[in-house]
């Protein structure tokens, strides 16, 4: 049996399942590098090396590959954060949480770009705020339990949790780019700074034997194929869109028209006015010669 390699893989036709694949891989590229209004169904299409209906068939436009493409990312996320929180401590759950975000960021960096862009409203999804909103909402029961441990408010724990969670999201933003210290090295002090505070930093901080060197994963579900519904809404939208294309033609053609005989209307209008000119001229001449 010939093996399976990449030359004998294109020279076969794809599977429905490893098109679209392949589809979201070079979408998710593509907007990474450019933004959903930077990234064209066309060139999504060429770097695919396939024509633009096989893109619509899969997801009904660009819109619908961004918002699986943000889904992905979202939940891939957010599994990694949900298995650090599992931890029995909670400050083993702070370094798990912050080693897990920067280990995806690490792992994922075009997917990282495309989360804290302005997600567009086509996504579906939400923002990367509400991606923080979420990711807080679990801190907030792992801080409330403490809280009450401790004697402390445990209403004041949402406000906590979107503290915490906002100073290591906007932490990882900037490493995102820097990559300086290592993750370890940067978690190690966002955890000094969580837990001990300003007051009580340690100038030498470092996370915990049970959290160094942990490789967190999380096994994103893959989103759920469109359904009979959503295909035939997606059609729909398409041929309205392109009945809406052809109008605009339409009115076009019937503009250029309109212009066309205005035009020639004062072509006319100008042989008259030149014609009465050169007759005029004759009968002039004519009388002077009298």
């Amino acid at each position: 049996m010939e093996p399976v390699t990449t030359e004998s893989r294109s020279r076969r036709r794809m599977t429905g399942r490893e098109r679209r694949e392949q589809l979201i891989t070079i979408s998710r590229t593509l907007f990474a590098e450019k933004g959903f209004d930077g990234t064209s169904i066309e060139e999504i299409a060429a770097t695919a090396q396939v024509s633009k209906p096989v893109v619509y068939e899969h997801f009904g436009g660009k819109e619908g590959v961004y918002a699986v493409v943000v889904d992905r990312e979202m939940q891939k996320l957010l599994g990694m954060i949900t298995a650090a929180l599992s931890a029995s401590h909670s400050l083993i759950k702070l370094e798990r949480a912050a080693l897990a975000l920067l280990q995806y960021i690490e792992e994922s960096s075009e997917g990282f770009r495309i989360l804290v862009r302005d997600s567009h409203a086509a996504s579906g999804t939400g923002t990367f705020a509400s991606l923080i909103s979420e990711i807080a909402s679990q801190v907030e029961d792992v801080l409330a339990d403490e809280f009450k441990s401790r004697g402390y408010d445990p209403k004041l724990a949402p406000m906590y949790a979107q503290m915490l969670v906002g100073m290591v999201a906007l932490t990882g933003q900037w490493w995102l780019d820097v990559r300086k210290p290592g993750r370890e090295e940067v978690a190690s002090h966002l955890v000094n700074l969580a837990w001990n505070g300003l007051t009580g930093l340690n100038p030498m901080p470092q996370i915990t034997a049970t959290s160094k060197g942990l490789e967190l994963s999380a096994t994103a579900p893959l989103p759920p194929r469109p359904t009979e519904k959503e295909l035939k809404e997606a059609q729909k939208a398409r041929a309205k869109e392109l009945k809406e294309a052809e109008k605009a033609r339409e009115r076009e053609l019937k503009e250029r028209e309109r212009l066309l005989r205005e035009a020639e209307r004062a072509r006319e209008r100008e042989e008259k006015l030149r014609q009465r000119e050169a007759r005029l001229a004759e009968r002039a001449a004519k009388l002077e010669q009298e």
